[in-house]
Order: C-alpha cells, then structure tokens, then sequence
C-alpha cells in the first residue's frame, strides 16, 4: 500500500497556546467535536503527506506488520526535556517482545528500513521536518556465530563482533515537497543487545559511549533499551476471563525494544515562539523487491491503531498519513471498547457519537495543544511551552498535570489508565478510576539523555518477572532461567544454546483495566 500524497495546505498563521484546567478539558473537548461534527472533519479526508518518500502504539496491533518486528513501531514519546526545558525529546520503540537472551543474532534495526520521526510545525497535518535514520550491519568474523567473542569492554571492542551504525538525516518540506536535505550524524553507534553479564560486565559504559552530541545541540541515541510500556495484557483473554480481579501484571516486565530518540532545541521544531504546538509521528519504510522503499508501520498516539481502529482499518493505517485520518473518523466517534464493555460488564458506555475523543485523539486540546485552524489529524501534539515538573503525575493532564499526556506523551504517563476513563466518558461526566493496576515501570528511568531504563540482559532470570501480582499467567511459564548459569567458560556454549529463542509473540495491543486511584484492590470496577 502506497502512501503518496497529493494537495498541500497552506500554513496558518500562529496563536498562542497555554494551560488549562480539567475542568476546561471537558469543555474544550465537547466545542471542538461539535465544531468538528457541524463539517470540519468531513473536510479532514485530505491527501497524505509522505514526503518525496515511498509509497503504522503498537505492540503487533495489525496483522502484516505482526510479522514484521524490525519494522514495527510500538510507542511515540515527545515531552519537553527535563533537565533542558528548551529542549524536545523524541523516544520511538520498535522490534517488541524481544526476549533478551534471544541470540545468537539478538536484535538488530533492519538494514532495509528507514526509520522516521515526522514533525508538523503547524497544525496542518503536513510534514515540515523528518528525521531519517538508516543503518548498516558490520561483522568483524563471519567464521563463527557468536554475537560476541569475550568479553565486551567498549563499542569498539575487537570482541564485539557485530555492530551497526546509523546515519540521520533532516529532511526540510514544504507543500509536501523536499526543500532541503542535511545529514546531521554518520557512522553513529548503535548500543548493543544486552547479551548478559558474562559478556557486557558494564552494560551502562556501552549505553554512555552510544550516546552522541550533533551539531545544532542536538543529541541522539539509537540501541537497545527496556520497553517503557507498562501495562497489563490479559485484557485480549476475553478481558480478563471475566475475572476483572485478576489484574496488575505488568506483561512487559523484562522485554526490551529497539530505541531511538532524539533531543532536539525546541526552537527548531515549533513554528514560532507563538505557536509553540508541534505534531509527531513516526513511520517506517521498507525497501521492496523493486528497491524502492514502502510505508508499513505508522505511530502517533498510543493505542489508536491497536484498539481505536478495527482489523479491517488497521494495515490501511499504517500506511496511510495524517492528511488522510478523515477516513478514520468513525472509528473515534463510535469507538468498540466502550460497547465492548458494557455487554460484558454492564457500564454503560457514553453515547455517540463521541465528540469528546476528537480533541484527544485528533485536534489536541484548545488553549493547550491545539495549533490554530488545526487540520484533525491523528499524531501526538505536544506544547513546547508548557514546562516540565519536578513530580510529574501519571494520569496527566487528567489530574491537572498539563505537561503530560495527552499533551505530548512523557515516560512516566499511564496512557493505559487515561485512555481507558476517557473512552469510557470521564470528559462527558461519567467520572470513572477504571485502569488496569499496572501503575508505572517496572524499572526507573533516566535522569538524562536518553532516559529510558537500560535493557535487561541475557542472563536476567526470567523466573524473577514470571512473579506477578495476580499469581500465574500465560507469560510466566517455560521460559526462565535460560542463562541463569553463565560463567567464563560455559560462555560460547551457553551463547549457542539460547539461539532461536527468538522474539516472544505473546499477546497484543493494549490493556484497558482499572486501579488508578485504589491500586491496591486490585479489582476492576472502582
């Protein structure tokens, strides 16, 4: 499926954006889904905007790209720096339940994929900046297959046998045009997969020395890390078996992904001072039998593509660009989970069409992150104005803690919890604490560049996060201890035996259960 786009908008002019109370949430959401619903959405089936490029947050959540890791995007974050509030951080994940002593090739980015983070500057759903990683493979031994050969001390260590690098690139457009084309970084290295502690001793050394600084007070990082979703997974067991007690189990402890982020001056990213709101997203391109590269993973708010949208929807999606969310339209306003839930356990899901969720998922809030003359779009709008805090909350701007999700989308935000009080009506008065009791990350996030936690390694035991909260599930049998017995000279047997282990299918999407705010019950209803 192709991805070119025809027609471009032009630019508005700016307005400034700033906070707002809950309270304003709820009213800003119902007078922009009713501005919306009186035509301006049917206006919002425009074309695509993959600029001068080939023709889809998101663990698996579509059929073709579930058989796709290296290409699957499975999480977006942009948040305002923490420790540089004049700077934007971008996090994108891919490659999903990696299970970590899956060698003896672990987990590379794909050679023939080009990894984009998308930046509309606007409003008008139309690319102004993109940011093109590609890499390539390096093997120092192609007689033996070992990832590694001893001990690995540094990135260039002669025992690290295979490596990659990456180039990022900044394309400029306009109209959907390419204006400019810049290279900002060659030949960076990616960390490592955290193959296990015989072999990396001092995994934080290798994640230090893959961070790199670029001209412009840039910063970037691409390599393993700890997946930073959290959330409980059981809700796909026909939500949770019936049995809403059974929640609390963070499904992602000890799988990692595939990062990549991106600190960048705000000041490059927004339109102006005035108009400080910018849009992102992330897709990937995959080089076809032709040579030439094709959009097959599209990700800007978490879960839209995963249970927003149904089967039928889900590939086209990922292929397609904001200009074209219009076509989607109905899939917000009369969303299945809410039906879903009431015929199963008799909530009553609010009524449609469901005005509320536009503003969410498609225009941002006004007064917070809405760009003037907005084009409803589906990616995550973030305020570079709004500063961060010193204790951000995890429900976000929910609980008046304007600097998280949904504007933007921090670490820390339990987008999980939010998403599932909002589509079952907390913006229309059916106030709710539904969430699913997984709370926060099993591991603590940085306090710099990158942020993200380190990966765990090879030789965790799996035994360890096959404890949960709610007792046994489907993801903590048969798999614990693969490594559980390194020792320098079990090393090369034990890298050879916990090859093909692969990439742990196990479960999909996104989990909609309860606890935000009585965690410890550890039931459903709240």
């Amino acid at each position: 499926m192709n991805a070119h786009s025809t027609g471009r908008r032009t630019r508005r002019p700016g307005r400034e954006a700033g906070g707002r109370t809950r309270r304003g949430l709820r009213g800003v959401a119902l007078l922009t889904g009713a501005a919306l619903a009186a035509g301006g959405l049917a206006a919002a089936g425009v074309g695509v905007a993959v600029p001068e490029t080939a023709s889809a947050s998101s663990h698996r959540e579509a059929p073709l790209i579930s058989g796709q890791p290296q290409f699957d995007t499975t999480d977006l974050y942009a948040f305002v720096s923490p420790d540089h509030p004049d700077t934007t951080t971008v996090v994108a994940n891919w490659l999903p339940f990696q299970e970590p002593a899956g060698g003896p090739n672990f987990y590379p980015f794909a050679q023939d994929a080009r990894y984009n983070l998308h930046i509309d500057s606007d409003g008008d759903a139309q690319d102004d900046l993109v940011y093109r990683f590609t890499f390539r493979d390096h093997r120092k031994n192609e007689h033996t297959f070992l990832y590694n050969t001893g001990a690995v001390e540094s990135l260039d260590d002669p025992d690290l046998n295979f490596t990659q690098t990456y180039d990022i690139e900044l394309l400029r457009l306009k109209h959907e045009k390419v204006v400019s084309r810049h290279v900002l970084g060659r030949h960076l290295p990616v960390a490592p997969s955290n193959v296990g502690k015989a072999s990396m001793p001092h995994y934080q050394t290798l994640r230090d020395q893959s961070v790199r600084e670029l001209p412009g007070g840039l910063k970037a990082f691409a390599g393993q890390a700890d997946d930073p979703f959290f959330l409980d997974l059981r809700v796909f067991d026909l939500l949770y078996g019936g049995d809403l007690s059974e929640v609390g189990n963070d499904t992602l402890r000890g799988y990692n992904v595939n990062t990549l982020a991106l600190q960048v001056p705000s000041s490059y990213l927004r339109q102006s001072a005035e108009q400080p709101v910018i849009g992102v997203y992330t897709t990937t391109e995959r080089k076809n039998a032709e040579g030439k590269f094709a959009q097959v993973s599209r990700l800007g708010m978490p879960l839209v593509n995963e249970v927003v949208n149904p089967v039928k929807d889900k590939d086209r999606f990922n292929a397609s660009s904001p200009e074209d969310d219009g076509q989607f339209l109905k899939n917000v306003t009369e969303p299945e989970l809410p039906k879903l839930i009431e015929q199963i356990y008799k909530i009553k899901a609010p009524e449609e069409p469901r005005n509320d969720l536009v503003s969410v998922f498609l225009t941002g809030v006004e007064d917070l992150n809405q760009p003037p003359n907005v084009a409803p779009s589906e990616m995550l709008r973030l305020n570079t104005s709004v500063k961060p805090v010193a204790e951000p909350k995890r429900l976000g701007v929910l609980d008046g803690d304007n600097a998280g999700f949904p504007n933007g989308r921090r670490l820390t935000d339990d987008v999980v919890d939010i998403a599932l009080q909002t589509v079952q009506g907390e913006l229309v008065g059916a106030a709710n604490d539904l969430g699913d009791a997984v709370d926060a990350n099993d591991k603590e996030f940085g306090g710099d560049f990158p942020y993200v936690a380190l990966p765990t390694a090879g030789s965790d035991a799996r035994a360890d996060r096959a404890t949960t909260k709610s007792g046994t599930t489907g993801l903590t049998g048969g798999l614990s201890s693969v490594a559980a017995s390194w020792g320098s000279d079990t090393l090369m047997l034990m890298s050879a035996a916990s090859g093909a282990v692969g990439v742990l299918l196990v479960g999909l999407g996104v989990s909609w259960l309860r606890g935000r705010r009585h965690p410890a019950r550890r039931s459903w209803l709240g």
